[in-house]
């Protein structure tokens, strides 16, 4: 990149619910995903939900020509599902995963099992080190009644400290994900508002897609209609977000959706619809100062609000510690008294009944079970104590440092 010339950067950020034997037609859609690629010749692909490593293995074999460097974040049980295809070398990578990601007795909902997590890769294109991240946060479920709303603000300020702490080297920074948030809920707001972000949506000089960018839309055949119910135009939670650190500019020129089709077929690539965005990278005259946000005088109030949430989250996670840990002693105090119980029988008190083994024995295996369940969930809630109570710390230095501003 030389004189007043500008880098463009195509970029591909897809959820692709890709849940082996759940996810209908998966296969088909992992190779349309995987056709569309190689044709379009995006320049960054940055993909969520791919949990069969499998897919990621055809998708990198189907595109090794077009996308020579790609890394796969593997964590959690199943993995995180995120990976990144990309035309240029990948200098290093790096992953950090959750600390908070739901509980592993929801099952239904499966996100514990994932090790949600967000994935860097740095790459050098024309001189300009890039900073490319990918993340992919806790689902909402239930917008009136969220439960796991403290969870996701702590992923959502986690997310933006390691972006904080991990990018002061590079010159351009990029984001792309399902961050399973609306674009005013306060954890879109937290996380642009401590690292500088901007929202290649609303910077966009021309669009073309769905409606208000929505990336869950009722026409498309895999999404569930009743939970759009509330919203008839659908709603935007994937994003491409993206800043200029050092002495460059950064401008979104173009940003597309699909419609709930993939171009050319009858189906779409996925329940959720692909974002791809033109950027415009151009160096400028001198280095810009690196904003991050944190001066506006909005963002204590946005502080506070995260915080009050992850408050209500540490109160209800202190009472389930409450709750499991009575329930253990009520399991141990009932396998003593069966353990007295025994003790009399063996040295010969109440030999005139006969002992009732089956009955006994049943008890104790309740027992034993309630017992190892209950302090399983006890020290699961008390490291979901201390994660709150961490994240809420660290949340009233940064509001206190806030306000401390001139």
């Amino acid at each position: 990149m030389e004189g007043d010339s500008a880098l463009q950067l195509r970029i591909f950020d897809l959820n692709c619910w890709g849940i082996r034997y759940l996810s209908k037609r998966r296969q088909e859609r992992v190779e349309l995903i995987g056709d569309t690629l190689r044709r379009e010749g995006f320049d960054l692909v940055l993909l969520q939900e791919v949990w069969s490593e499998q897919d990621y293995n055809n998708l990198k074999g189907k595109l090794g020509g077009c996308y020579p460097f790609c890394h796969y974040f593997r964590s959690g049980v199943i993995g995180s599902g995120l990976c990144i295809f990309s035309k240029f070398p990948i200098l290093d990578t790096l992953l950090y995963q959750y600390s908070l990601n739901g509980y592993p007795y929801m099952i239904q909902h499966g996100d514990w099992f994932c090790g949600k997590s967000v994935g860097l890769v740095i790459i050098k294109i024309s001189g300009i080190i890039f900073n490319v991240y990918v993340t992919h946060l806790h689902a909402e479920y239930c917008r009136e009644k969220d439960a796991y709303l403290p969870h996701r603000l702590v992923q959502a300020w986690e997310l933006a400290q390691f972006i904080r702490h991990t990018s002061k080297a590079a010159d351009v920074v990029l984001l792309g994900g399902d961050l399973n948030m609306h674009p005013e809920d306060v954890g879109i707001r937290l996380l642009r508002g401590r690292t500088g972000l901007q929202d290649a949506f609303a910077e966009a000089t021309h669009f073309e897609g769905c409606e208000d960018g929505c990336t869950l839309i009722p026409k498309n055949c895999f999404t569930d209609k009743a939970e759009l119910l509330p919203f008839p135009l659908g709603v935007r939670i994937d994003y491409i977000l993206y800043k200029a650190i050092s002495s460059f500019t950064v401008t979104c020129k173009e940003l597309k959706t699909t419609r709930g089709t993939a171009p050319g077929t009858d189906i779409p690539f996925s329940d959720h619809e692909a974002v791809m965005a033109m950027l415009h990278i151009k160096r400028q005259g001198q280095a810009a100062r690196d904003t991050l946000g944190t001066a506006e005088p909005m963002m204590a109030d946005v502080v506070t609000e995260a915080q009050t949430e992850v408050g209500v989250g540490l109160q209800a996670a202190q009472r389930q510690r409450y709750s499991t840990g009575r329930m253990a002693v009520l399991a141990l105090l009932l396998l003593l008294v069966q353990a007295t119980a025994a003790l009399g029988t063996l040295v010969g008190l109440g030999t005139e009944q006969p002992f009732p083994k089956l009955s006994f024995s049943l008890l104790a295996f309740a027992a034993i079970g309630i017992l190892l369940l209950a302090t399983g969930l006890h020290l699961f809630h008390t490291t979901e104590v201390k994660m709150l109570q961490g994240t809420e710390e660290q949340m009233r230095m940064a509001l206190r440092a806030l306000q401390e501003r001139p």
